[in-house]
């Protein structure tokens, strides 16, 4: 195992710097009343696609939407826009106006059994996507031909109406029932209609089945007429952000004030202590990322040519991923956790489904022309391509749509060891060893920017969540933020070792910190603005190449030419200078 030059260090070690006494007062200020919430988080108040909840698709919850939004509209001020909101909706209220019509007049017409006007009302616009509403109705309708010994005219309904409508039937076979019909003397001999007691009743129930529709539409117009609540939307926004901090990991004692809406509330935390140590990998540790949002699994990607999965609490390895020939230099997962892209030097970029941890599948390999190292591998904001790049200084851009190259992007004169895409995605940024920053224009393919205030080789480039910042990593010994929108320096990190032949990345807590690996041995943690260290964390026993944070879990991933990962979060029993 390769040691790192820190062996004098204990491994157990918690330090910071002590040049910035009043930084570190302030952050141990913000956080003593902080404490880990170890309870597993609700479901109920964290997944937002819990469609248990409300049907998102309901006619009266869409209706109820409307009136919060031009409520909130009108309160501030907002009135042209209010009554523009309210035009557009009362277009589709009228539609449903119109489709409680028919089914008001298709209910009279199937009472008095007037067949040419219930055919004319069941192929209005109005009913034509009420497949359940029709199938009830066409089965009446040839029931009663039954009855009266029609076949022929049976047949013809059956054929034509009945049968595209096959899926909506009532239970399991009474389509086959309906065939059986035909051949038939009486329709109690069939067993889905045993209990047949002729036309006049049968209508009576298809009345009642349709008056239950409209009773339940009307009854979703009703709630247009109960009292809406003052700043009802504000009132809801605060009810959901109260959820969100009170499913986060760490409490504060004293209610924080929420700086935007547009993101899940985190609170900022400086971890300071080794949670877990994630050992199993038979060599170094290059990359780390974690599995979903939630971040209860974190993956990993070792020079012994394998991708593990680990439970990010008990530290148990959950899934081996082996099929690369040589080591990972690179991963990344998409947003919900169900597939990772692993970049290699065997010259290939492998896609992985990743949803059953028992059984992980190697789905597709993507490989280069010039099989070289792939250094990185990235997804762009839709999820829909991805950006890879490497040892022959190109930038490719892959459709998983179609499984092919759509792009490649030329001009660095030497490797490119990281690319990824700017928020809005219309751009790829990397970094290359020839000491450069390029953006290129994923249309075209084109270079339109190259940042040359670096004096080492680029090792990744990261952008903010609000897509505002760019930071970036160099063998200079120093991590750059620029603005994305200038391309200026805003200013840059120091303290830490990158100079040899290394990919050391750094990357973004929030807003406020930023994270990265260094050559002795340690992760550590910068105060954005300040630029002052505000943490150094020791456990590592060689060079830490990545570090991830995760906010949901409130933890930090450290990735370890020691062959390990660790986990590191805030301890509430120690302050950040022990």
């Amino acid at each position: 195992m390769q040691m790192g030059s820190n062996q004098d260090e204990p491994a157990d070690r918690l330090n910071t710097t002590d040049t910035n006494v009043p930084l570190m007062q302030q952050c141990q200020e913000q956080q003593q009343k902080i404490h880990y919430h170890h309870a597993e988080r609700s479901r109920l108040c964290t997944d937002a696609s819990n469609q248990q909840l409300f049907d998102e698709h309901s006619p009266r919850i869409k209706r109820d939407i409307v009136r919060i939004i031009a409520q909130y509209l009108d309160s501030m001020g907002y009135t042209s826009t209010k009554v523009t909101l309210y035009d557009e909706a009362n277009v589709k209220q009228q539609r449903e106006n119109d489709y409680i019509s028919d089914v008001v007049r298709l209910r009279a017409a199937v009472l008095d059994g007037e067949w040419a006007e219930v055919d004319r009302i069941c192929s209005s616009g109005y009913l034509k996507d009420k497949k359940h509403i029709l199938y009830n109705v066409y089965k009446q309708q040839y029931l009663e031909l039954i009855d009266d010994n029609e076949s022929q005219k049976a047949f013809t309904i059956l054929n034509k109406h009945l049968k595209p409508l096959e899926a909506q039937q009532s239970f399991q076979d009474e389509f086959r029932d309906l065939c059986y019909l035909l051949t038939t003397k009486s329709i109690q001999d069939a067993p889905a209609f045993r209990n047949w007691d002729g036309i006049a009743s049968s209508r009576e129930k298809l009345a009642e089945y349709l008056q239950n529709i409209l009773e339940f539409e009307i009854v979703g117009r009703e709630s247009e007429q109960q009292h809406l609540k003052p700043n009802r939307l504000i009132s809801m926004l605060r009810q959901a952000v109260a959820y969100q901090i009170e499913s986060c990991q760490y409490h504060a004692e004293s209610v924080p004030l929420v700086p935007t809406l547009l993101t899940d509330y985190a609170p900022v935390v400086v971890p300071n202590a080794e949670k877990a140590s994630l050992v199993g990998h038979l060599g170094n540790v290059k990359c780390t990322a974690y599995v979903g949002a939630s971040g209860k699994c974190v993956a990993s990607g070792s020079s012994d040519n394998c991708i593990r999965i680990w439970d990010s609490e008990s530290a148990e390895c959950l899934a081996t991923l082996r099929g690369h020939t040589s080591r990972i230099w690179d991963i990344c997962i998409d947003r919900d956790g169900s597939t990772l892209f692993s970049a290699s030097g065997d010259g290939t970029v492998r896609i992985w489904d990743i949803r059953d941890l028992h059984k992980p599948q190697c789905t597709s390999t993507v490989q280069t022309d010039t099989g070289g190292d792939i250094y990185s591998v990235s997804l762009n904001p839709l999820e829909s391509h991805i950006v890879m790049a490497g040892y022959d200084r190109t930038i490719r851009l892959y459709d998983r749509v179609t499984g092919r190259m759509v792009q490649t992007f030329h001009g660095h004169d030497l490797s490119v060891a990281h690319a990824v895409t700017n928020p809005l995605g219309n751009l790829i940024i990397s970094g290359s060893k020839d000491q450069t920053i390029r953006f290129w224009d994923m249309m075209s393919g084109s270079c339109v920017k190259s940042l040359r205030s670096h004096l080492g080789e680029v090792t990744s480039v990261a952008t903010s969540d609000s897509g505002m910042l760019l930071l970036s990593s160099s063998k200079d010994n120093s991590n750059r933020l620029w603005d994305l929108r200038s391309l200026k320096r805003l200013c840059r990190y120091k303290g830490h070792q990158n100079t040899s032949k290394n990919f050391i990345r750094s990357g973004f807590i929030g807003d406020s910190l930023i994270v990265g690996g260094s050559e002795d041995g340690m992760v550590y943690i910068w105060d954005r603005e300040s630029t002052n260290i505000v943490q150094r964390l020791y456990g590592h026993q060689g060079i830490v190449y990545d570090a991830k944070w995760n906010p949901k879990r409130g933890i930090l991933c450290s990735a370890s030419d020691d062959w390990t990962l660790k986990t590191w979060w805030f301890d509430p029993s120690l302050s950040l200078s022990e």
